[in-house]
């Protein structure tokens, strides 16, 4: 079982546009409504899939009622446990060559006793050798070091830890020693204090993130593929992608797709290979939808994964 925590969910417009003119009038030319969250996708993906999997969330307000009837209509798997704030909205505006430009509001406080409430219901649904996945930013208030307190009550359960978030709450759970992060580009130069260039750049920033208490890194690198780093050495692969339509929701797919194919008892580089399939099909699809299996069978195909790597390849500017 792989059950996922998300502490600041979001109900997510995607809106399409054929070329954003900042001050103008712009006309869609297609939208659509998800749901959202990056552990509400990390769970959508996988139970598209077929992988057993649950989705934990606070739901608030109107807001929070239509995402959970949202959910309930893709048939996802989930506890809502209700709270006293609303949930948020986002806005996406996407643009037909991949270019997406994000509205997030910031999401109203957490009490501490529905964050306990929240924790309790991972903890009933997960056992040893199951995973946890905590993910996404904080709500607006929230105490930055919750997700390490979080960490360290699983991993005394014995539960394995995946966690994907940023900023001063990335740093302090990464002490919490989660079994694995999966940064982005612009969180590995957070961690590196430059910006990352190279490949070699990535791999020292995700060291730093394994020396300061990570036990495996997951690196997504955008449209320049990802790096695994962890005590078996570095391997890197991508998978690219002709026609992007949306990079929403991508992250979250790559690290839904490594965490299948772990559960399965791949080896690190083989859940590499199935990961930038699922990253790779999730881009190919508008807004935040997720890849089901022949998509990402098709993408598959594509995917390229080696031990070897040129460390001083160039990295183009991914988001």
């Amino acid at each position: 079982m792989i059950v996922t925590l998300t502490l600041n969910p979001s109900l997510d417009r995607t809106v399409e546009v054929p070329d954003l003119v900042r001050g103008g009038v712009n006309r869609a030319s297609g939208g659509r409504i998800d749901p959202g969250g990056k552990g509400v996708n990390v769970a959508r993906a996988l139970l598209a899939n077929g992988a057993a999997a649950r989705a934990v969330l606070p739901a608030g307000g109107a807001v929070g009622r239509q995402l959970v009837d949202l959910l309930e209509g893709e048939g996802v798997a989930m506890t809502a446990v209700p709270v006293s704030g609303a949930t948020r909205s986002n806005l996406t505006l996407s643009e037909p060559d991949g270019t997406v430009t994000k509205i997030n509001e910031g999401g109203e406080l957490l009490a501490g006793t529905e964050i306990d409430q929240l924790a309790d219901a991972v903890e009933d649904l997960v056992g040893p050798l199951d995973w946890a996945v905590l993910s996404g930013s904080l709500p607006t208030g929230v105490d930055p070091g919750v997700y390490a307190r979080l960490i360290e009550r699983f991993v005394r359960a014995g539960i394995d830890v995946a966690l994907d978030t940023s900023g001063p709450a990335l740093v302090r759970a990464v002490r919490a020693r989660p079994t694995i992060v999966k940064p982005n580009r612009d969180e590995l130069s957070e961690a590196l204090g430059r910006d990352i260039r190279s490949l070699a750049d990535a791999v020292e920033a995700a060291e730093v993130l394994r020396a300061a208490g990570a036990v495996s890194v997951l690196a997504s690198l955008g449209p320049d593929g990802a790096v695994l780093v962890d005590r078996d050495g570095v391997v890197f692969g991508d998978c690219p992608v002709d026609e992007p339509r949306s990079s929403v929701g991508a992250g979250d797919c790559l690290l839904a797709g490594y965490l299948a194919a772990r559960s399965t008892g791949a080896t690190g580089r083989q859940a590499l290979v199935t990961a930038l399939a699922w990253a790779a099909a999730a881009v190919e699809l508008p807004g935040s939808a997720v890849p089901g299996p022949a998509a990402i069978a098709r993408r598959r195909a594509h995917a390229r994964v080696v031990d070897e790597v040129d460390r001083q390849r160039v990295l183009t500017r991914s988001g």
